[in-house]
């Protein structure tokens, strides 16, 4: 069944949202904020994504564009905002419907299913290849459905955010990510600490990878520019 991405910071319209999808046989995954969202469609093959404007830490219109970079999977915005520019700027950056507060939950299921049925008619041939769901690389095993990662039969105990950083390293294998986009595709803000963030968690990962200070086999360091696994 389709995977439904559910953002908005009101816990009793989320729960509504969910509980109707559910009951048409979708699978929701609800977030009350815009980074872990960013981080679920980095982890989870979605088929649509339904977004409120206004979120504690980035607003809806700036985490449809975030979105839209790289996935053409629907987006609905839902919001109490409804003013012709504000609709204009979510249609204007990607999304592709908009639905305004008090709603009516068969409505909105009704535009979902709508959406759904025009992106697998129309859009089909435009999807992006499937990216892998893990990664082997001379050891190191790397699972996104199942968020583990091993190493030479070890399994490693990694917070999400450090997941992540090696899930995004590893999508990016024989490539150097600058720090900037390291940061920006993980926190999913702006890159303004000057880089100290991402080299703390940089040298924990490193740490759980028992990587060598000197000649580390895996995340490599690219001075002045950023990191690399080979």
């Amino acid at each position: 069944m389709p995977h439904i991405l559910v953002v908005d910071d009101e816990a009793a319209i989320a729960d509504l949202v969910e509980l109707y999808l559910q009951g048409e046989g979708f699978t929701v995954h609800k977030f009350d904020n815009a980074l872990d969202a960013l981080a679920c469609v980095d982890a989870v093959p979605l088929d649509l994504a339904v977004l409120d404007v206004m979120l504690p830490d980035m607003d809806g219109f700036a985490l449809c564009r975030r979105i839209r970079e790289r996935h053409l999977f629907p987006i609905l915005m839902l919001t109490a905002r409804v003013e012709d520019l504000d609709k204009i700027t979510g249609l204007t950056l990607g999304a592709d419907d908009y639905v305004t507060k008090p709603f009516n939950p068969l409505e909105l299921v009704a535009r979902v299913k709508t959406q759904l049925r025009r992106y697998t008619r129309y859009n089909q041939g435009l999807r992006p290849p499937a990216e892998p769901e893990e990664y082997d690389i001379r050891g190191l095993q790397i699972s996104r459905a199942s968020h583990r990662c091993i190493l030479f039969g070890e399994e490693l105990s990694l917070t999400p955010l450090e997941f992540s950083i090696l899930w995004y390293l590893c999508r990016r294998q024989g490539q150097v990510v600058p720090s900037e986009e390291l940061f920006e595709a993980v926190w999913g803000e702006r890159y303004m600490d000057g880089g100290n963030t991402v080299t703390t968690h940089i040298a924990r990962l490193r740490e759980k990878l028992h990587e060598p200070s000197r000649k580390p086999r895996f995340i490599k360091t690219v001075w002045g520019v950023g990191y690399a696994i080979e």
